[in-house]
């Protein structure tokens, strides 16, 4: 005992119009296919839904007690098509989006921004956090992407890359390296180096070229996060280092930024995903709208461009 929703649809209509001629023309079908429907819906339930006679018409018992449940059946499908629909044409929805804390607090604000201006009735929750935690949120479901550094492979992760960037330099203004032409690694060893805990040292050295490697990049201070070593460049304290996408804090500061060179050391972040899991039509939207604004700008190295991948290893450069 299967009632079809053409069936169920044709009785409620029936009940609000109390005719034949009025429900048939509300759901736009002849008067011949409505009867049919009804009769149908009779067979199916195996009793009478509906009372017939030359003047009038009237709704059973059985008629009057399955009306308000198909109404309601009716009425939630149809809520549920419309909410689909309406995030399929990109008109609501929610992304959430896991990122670390510099870049939550410089480029993503700025992607955000642009994208509600092309979809303001899409919700962008921004997720910030420590590096080491992006992906796990992705595994867990709390977020639909997140953003950082490359990582090892990670079960059930998908990684795509969303830009290589390389390295700059951060210093004061009216400093003496403001005056060169070509900044390279080794000028770091004649200035105070704040750098980030961790890694992040080590992956430097490492990732230089083995002529380098005796370069003395000592940092005189190890501080958790960028936003504490870009303040203390700022207050003379040293120079620091960290990627393009940091400039509107480096900005706000009102520090110089210069690519390094000497070795060229890169890093490249990814948008991780989790594998096999359907994206909600709004998160492919922004995730599409993220590779475009990042592909406008010309701190991005293309990916095909990039011939030497071992200097694009991950690191905690931009927690």
């Amino acid at each position: 005992m299967n009632p079809t929703l053409r069936q169920m649809r044709a009785l409620v209509a029936l009940a609000k119009t109390g005719s034949f001629t009025l429900a048939a023309e509300y759901l736009h079908v002849t008067q011949a296919a409505l009867s049919g429907l009804i009769k149908e819906l009779e067979l199916t339930l195996g009793v009478r839904v509906v009372d017939r006679s030359t003047r009038r018409i009237a709704l059973t018992e059985v008629g009057r007690e399955l009306t308000p449940l198909f109404s309601k059946m009716i009425d939630d499908l149809d809520g549920a098509l419309l909410d689909i629909a309406s995030q399929t044409r990109l008109k609501k929805g929610v992304v959430r989006i896991a990122a670390p804390q510099l870049m939550s607090c410089t480029l993503l604000p700025q992607v955000i921004a642009a994208y509600r201006t092309v979809y303001p009735e899409i919700q962008v929750r921004l997720v910030d956090c420590a590096v080491e935690n992006v992906t796990a949120r992705v595994f867990s479901g709390e977020v639909d992407c997140g953003i950082g550094p490359e990582r090892d492979p990670a079960a059930q992760i998908e990684a795509a890359v969303l830009f290589e960037m390389p390295f700059v330099l951060v210093f004061p203004q009216q400093h003496p390296l403001e005056q060169r032409e070509r900044l390279t690694w080794s000028d770091l060893a004649a200035y105070p180096f704040i750098s980030l805990q961790g890694q992040f040292t080590e992956r430097l050295l490492s990732d230089m070229h083995h002529a380098l490697r005796e370069v003395p990049l000592n940092p005189v201070n190890e501080v958790t996060f960028m936003t504490t070593a870009l303040a203390m460049v700022s207050a003379g304290l040293g120079v620091t280092v960290c990627l393009p996408y940091a400039e509107p804090l480096v900005r706000l500061h009102q520090l110089h930024m210069r690519q390094l060179h000497e070795p060229e050391l890169t890093r490249r972040f990814f948008v991780y995903t989790r594998d096999k899991r359907s994206l909600s039509p709004a998160a492919a939207s922004f995730m599409a709208f993220l590779f475009k604004f990042v592909e406008s700008h010309d701190w991005n190295i293309p990916v095909a461009a990039n011939h030497t991948p071992a200097l694009a290893a991950g690191g905690d450069v931009a927690p």
